[in-house]
């Protein structure tokens, strides 16, 4: 997967009512949830930026809370990845659960808002096309790939059961790619 976006850049120990205020968690529909994006910290982010734009943070990104809304807000904001220093375990999962690209890299110090980026998610590189600098991360790895692809974790499963009830039969039993009429 590959991105290119603007940069919105943002501190360490970005929480979750930062993301998405609590005020706001009475919906899970992404697109509501995204016009109200970062609002707290950057009014009107939702309206200032374009669909495909990157947020770059720095340390500890989505700290606090344990719902899916934040991952949710900014997918509906249009953001295309999330590049940090470093993620907080629960956000980390739940962006993977919900498909939202994310990588992290050593250091975010010489990305500038408003610097344009292009990712590769499936090599881990990220090239700043206005400083002409390339930065490398570890790659997540494949399967995780796969689920961001997908969509999240519950469209790759729905994804795969549809591709293995192609293979499997009546009764379970598995007949070269064909359904058993027993």
């Amino acid at each position: 997967m590959k991105f290119k976006g603007k940069v919105w850049k943002f501190k360490n120990d970005v929480n979750t009512d930062e993301i998405i205020s609590a005020r706001f968690l009475n919906t899970q529909d992404p697109a509501e949830l995204g016009e109200h994006c970062m609002e707290d910290i950057v009014a009107d982010f939702s309206k200032k930026i374009s669909r495909g734009d990157i947020i770059v943070a720095g340390k500890n990104f989505g700290c606090g809370s344990s719902r899916e809304h934040a991952q949710l807000a900014i997918k509906g904001a249009g953001v295309s990845c999330v590049i940090a220093e470093s993620f907080a375990r629960i956000f980390y999962r739940n962006a993977i659960n919900v498909g939202l690209p994310i990588l992290e890299i050593d250091s975010t110090s010489d990305i500038q808002e408003g610097d344009y980026l292009e990712v590769d998610l499936d090599k881990g590189t990220l090239l700043n096309l206005s400083e002409n600098k390339e930065y490398n991360a570890q790659p997540l790895p494949k399967f995780i790939q796969e689920i961001i692809k997908s969509g999240g974790l519950l469209k790759w499963i729905r994804l795969r059961q549809r591709r293995s009830s192609k293979k499997i039969g009546y009764g379970g039993q598995v007949r070269k790619g064909k359904r058993c009429t027993r």
